[in-house]
């Protein structure tokens, strides 16, 4: 993997998360990912279980939609070694959709890709930053 290819992966993240579209979400992992929301969490293990888990619907581990309109991201590759990748970034919610800024967190992803690019193995951290 090279800087960009990661780059782009990150874009297709945060367009997948927009959407919650199925397919775009399948498309960014292999079939035997492993998904950690937190990296103390034992990992979430397949491609259907992690796509399920991120559309939130149920299961172990499963995540909360967000409403449309609340969030914004940005992530960006600070390091790559081999098939393994460092990001970090930002992620802010809204009030309401347009709405004033409610919290923000700060982001650190470490992935593990596969040779056609998809990801094997995420995991995040983030810290909630202060309230100003």
């Amino acid at each position: 993997m090279q800087r960009e290819d990661v780059d782009r992966w990150l874009d297709a993240y945060v367009e997948a998360w927009k959407t919650y579209d199925r397919s775009q979400v399948e498309a960014l992992f292999s079939d035997d990912a492993e998904y950690r929301f937190h990296p103390y969490d034992e990992p979430i293990r397949g491609r259907d279980a992690v796509v399920s888990a991120w559309l939130g619907e149920g299961g172990e581990g499963a995540s909360t939609r967000d409403e449309p309109g609340t969030y914004e991201a940005r992530y960006r590759t600070v390091a790559v070694d081999g098939d393994v990748a460092v990001a970090t970034g930002s992620t802010t919610y809204l009030r309401e959709p347009g709405g004033p800024v409610a919290r923000v967190y700060d982001n650190c992803f470490v992935m593990r890709f596969g040779p056609d690019g998809r990801c094997r193995s995420f995991t995040e951290w983030y810290v909630k930053r202060p309230d100003p």
